[in-house]
């Protein structure tokens, strides 16, 4: 317990520093009101009667936890979805009193900080449901549980086909109140016969709990892909990541539309001119001099690194716009700082304004055209951005 308590409070403290200080040249800008036009576009998908839980794990892919789930909730969320128990520890200690689900797998020194905190449990197995009802009953306390069904992602959770026995087992058992059931949909963005077996999958284990004994509040399957692409897949409530902070999951696409709106990146990623430099010809950069000046350059340095999320692969193939121009990173990426090439006529001063991603005045530089430059997704990088990185929230 104590150690538990140590974790959590730095985990509190280190967020309340995030969204706090914000004096520092590099930052991350968040919009709050392209979060609510991406939160629209989510409701508009699913409908009225379809309940949303707001996914904010990761300090909500990067954007900020707090003020993020604070927002979500404003525009209607019912629930928030986290992985981990000191995410949504956090967001009691913060003042947030919605339903809480942490949807990985728990471990079960954790339940005590479950019950006591008022945070809805994941149950993966009957070992796990058994555990938690030890606990409830010892504790003199109910656990909110929710079945995690695995169908097809082989993460966590019972296989579909041994269901039965799962449920029947949880249900019978004293201290528990089952809330949801619930599934992960492991291919929704690439391969639409797998996710409509997945889904079949889901359906017969919704339609056993129906039969038999009575429908839990909540069934949720659909990820940010299925709410776009697989209707039937909603269930009564929907569980929205990637999409609400701005990106399509099936990739880049700038003409899709949903009733007229656009998923907006509610995200850009800044920092300031911090040196500058005149380098002569045949001058090695940063680290091991994996890149050389041609000819007489100028060479501009930034504060910002891979302490700060701004991953090293972008070494020699990143891209920065400084005063509306496009210039590229140079040499290796540091912990802390990256040098650009400006060229030899480049304009640049100490302080100005410069875009590493998002959009910034008329420029913009995708999210995505990075990922494509280094074989990763968006959601890693935005969820890389560190606890140095101020967010600035703007609306």
């Amino acid at each position: 317990m104590a150690k538990c308590a140590i974790i959590i409070l730095w985990y509190c403290v280190m967020h309340l520093y995030i969204e706090t200080y914000q004096n520092r040249p590099t930052r991350a800008e968040v919009s709050l009101g392209r979060l609510r036009n991406n939160f629209e576009i989510v409701r508009s998908l699913v409908g009225a009667g379809v309940k949303i839980m707001a996914m904010v794990k990761s300090n909500a892919y990067g954007h900020g936890i707090r003020t993020v789930s604070e927002e979500f909730l404003k525009a209607g969320a019912h629930y928030l979805g986290v992985a981990y128990l000191e995410e949504a520890v956090y967001l009691r200690r913060s003042g947030i009193t919605a339903p809480i689900l942490v949807c990985g797998a728990i471990n079960t020194d954790q339940i005590e900080d479950f019950l006591r905190n008022d945070i809805e449990i994941t149950s993966s197995s009957i070992e796990k449901s058994e555990a938690i009802s030890s606990t409830a009953k010892r504790l003199g306390k109910t656990a909110v549980v929710h079945l995690k069904i695995d169908t097809g992602m082989e993460r966590i959770g019972v296989h579909w086909y041994n269901a039965e026995k799962f449920i029947s087992r949880t249900l019978e058992l004293p201290g528990i109140t089952v809330k949801g059931i619930f599934s992960h949909l492991a291919k929704a963005e690439s391969d639409r016969e797998f996710t409509d077996l997945q889904i079949s999958r889901f359906e017969k284990v919704v339609d056993f709990m129906a039969r038999k004994y009575m429908l839990p509040e909540f069934m949720h399957l659909a990820n940010s892909a299925a709410i776009i692409s697989s209707p039937g897949s909603h269930f009564n409530m929907v569980r929205p990541g990637i999409m609400l902070y701005g990106y399509n999951p099936f990739g880049l696409d700038p003409n899709r539309n949903f009733g007229g709106r656009k998923l907006m990146p509610a995200m850009t990623l800044k920092t300031t001119v911090s040196y500058f430099k005149v380098c002569p010809p045949d001058t090695g950069i940063s680290y091991n001099h994996t890149y050389a000046t041609r000819g007489q350059t100028r060479i501009v340095t930034l504060p910002v690194g891979y302490g700060d999320g701004y991953n090293r692969q972008l070494s020699n193939r990143g891209e920065v716009i400084i005063r509306g121009r496009r210039h590229p990173v140079v040499g290796a990426v540091c912990m802390d700082q990256i040098m650009v090439d400006i060229g030899p006529d480049g304009t640049a001063y100490n302080g100005d304004d410069v875009l590493l991603f998002g959009e910034l005045n008329n420029d913009s530089i995708p999210l995505e055209s990075l990922c494509g430059k280094i074989g990763t997704i968006t959601y890693e990088l935005l969820c890389a951005i560190s606890s140095r990185v101020p967010r600035i929230f703007v609306d």
